[in-house]
């Protein structure tokens, strides 16, 4: 017997199998002076890889949990900037209609840095200064940094932070799911362990009514 036969053939979308419940231990191991051991133990390995895969994602969703605030917080400033060069170029195209003096004068209001501050790590910010850009730098992982335009950028996060929502979503089911068969397997090794202790008392009341 191996242990894939503990599950059952039903599996979650992600392919993590189903525990199944047994509810006449007899009947599934196949006599009524069949050796339990054997089941215990590959019950408890069916457990054992139960908890690795609840490691496994518990760690995944931390990830993403931290992850995605990052991702939100790059992108609503990227669309900050757009919508800061988007509203420049509108007032560019309002000043056409305007005198040369009021031109000159929006122009210098236009011109204007933006003053904010980024972060250096957790408790240590420092004040800069952005100039008008039409291009962005994302760290994508692995000391990896590519420059995008701001289009290109919003589009690029935009779907990733879709997919790490999704993936969080995934996972968090996964986790409910796991926790279940987790409980339903641990079920089944108290129904089956009781049940030998009974059937072994049993067996020693019959002993002994027969010596007496």
């Amino acid at each position: 017997m191996s242990t894939t036969s503990v599950f059952s053939e039903e599996k979650n979308p992600r392919g993590i199998p189903k525990a199944p419940f047994i509810a006449n231990v007899e009947e599934y191991i196949g006599s009524p002076d069949s050796d339990v051991e054997g089941h215990l133990k590959l019950f408890q390995d069916a457990i054992a890889k139960y908890r690795y895969m609840d490691a496994n994602l518990t760690q995944r969703r931390t990830g993403l949990e931290d992850k995605i605030p990052d991702i939100k917080k790059t992108l609503h400033m990227i669309e900050f900037l757009q919508e800061r060069r988007e509203g420049k170029k509108k007032a560019g195209d309002d000043d056409d209609d305007d005198d040369l003096d009021d031109e000159e004068e929006e122009s210098e209001g236009v011109k204007k840095p933006l003053t904010t501050t980024f972060e250096l790590n957790d408790t240590l910010y420092a004040e800069a200064q952005l100039e008008d850009t039409e291009t962005v730098y994302l760290w994508l992982g692995a000391n990896v940094m590519l420059s995008y335009k701001i289009p290109a950028a919003i589009s690029l996060l935009r779907s990733k932070l879709d997919a790490a929502e999704a993936s969080l979503k995934a996972t968090i089911e996964d986790l409910e799911f796991l926790r279940e068969q987790l409980t339903m397997m641990e079920v089944n090794t108290a129904r089956m362990y009781n049940w030998d202790v009974k059937r072994r008392r049993d067996r020693l009341a019959v002993e002994s009514s027969k010596k007496g």
